[in-house]
């Protein structure tokens, strides 16, 4: 497997709105929830890269509608590095935990300062980050989420890490280096659900490495490697219906239709490749 299959990584980011603090109005409204930013990723399908890090500087969220003054919620100015492949199928680190007022919010812009590549031989790639530092990267959310006093939203960004991590050359040839491309997807996980399962070979032995890509009508959506126990958990799936295509080493393809995808819920899909 090479850094040019496609697959989506992700850079979870949880907004947790918690009842927290008692409003001093008279009708004892709550007026901030606690916003907890969280990151995770998937297996990196390679045996050529031990790392792709990042070091965030900054994160803001925008609340909807307003584009006077400065409408940016800071949530974090504390610089943190984290190598994406270290966090995988569901795993998260908590990148911040804030109080914010209750309101709708439909834009993160995530400040990158740093980004670079390790080989497995040691070989470093220190990347330019265009523009990710300075104006930071935007991420638009849609539908908007709304943080609301004893209630919980969550929103997950998809960080595309096979596209923004993008390699020069290939590993037969040898690589010349990377260039980054920043890709973030936003999806509000309060319409969203998550998909998970195991794979197995044909001796019922753990398949891992498999490949797990979801389509919604014939267009890609994302996609996820299973870990060393067979297993795969691919998050922030809009509500609805996907085929799941599933591919191991030289075995047919499975593919699996109209696997159903409801909000705020997990569905299991287990999958066995037949004997050829």
């Amino acid at each position: 497997m090479n850094l040019k299959a496609k697959i989506y990584y992700s850079l979870l980011i949880v907004l947790v709105s918690a009842l927290v603090l008692s409003s001093c109005s008279d009708d004892n409204e709550s007026t901030h929830g606690t916003l907890s930013v969280r990151m995770t990723d998937a297996p990196f399908p390679t045996d050529d890269v031990s790392e792709a890090n990042v070091t965030v500087t900054k994160v803001e969220v925008r609340g909807k509608g307003e584009s006077q003054g400065s409408p940016f919620v800071t949530l974090t100015e504390e610089p943190a590095s984290y190598n994406l492949l270290d966090l995988t199928n569901g795993v998260t680190a908590s990148l911040v935990d804030l109080e914010v007022p209750v309101g709708t919010y439909d834009l993160v812009r995530v400040y990158v300062s740093e980004a670079s590549v390790v080989l497995k031989d040691g070989t470093t790639y220190d990347l330019s980050v265009p523009s990710g530092s300075s104006s930071g990267i935007k991420v638009f959310i849609s539908p908007s989420i709304e943080v609301v006093g004893g209630l919980t939203s969550e929103l997950l960004l998809d960080f595309d890490v096979a596209n923004s991590f993008v390699p020069q050359g290939n590993a037969k040839d040898g690589y010349n280096g990377f260039t980054f491309k920043p890709t973030i997807k936003a999806t509000n996980l309060s319409t969203a659900g998550r998909l998970v399962g195991s794979v197995t070979d044909s001796l019922s032995a753990v398949a891992e490495g498999a490949q797990v890509s979801v389509y919604a009508a014939d267009t890609f959506n994302t996609s996820s490697f299973t870990d060393a126990d067979g297993s795969y958990a691919i998050l922030g799936l809009e509500a609805g219906s996907y085929d799941v295509v599933f591919e191991y080493l030289t075995y047919d393809s499975i593919v699996v239709e109209d696997v159903t995808i409801n909000a705020a819920n997990v569905t299991t899909q287990d999958v066995e490749f037949p004997v050829q």
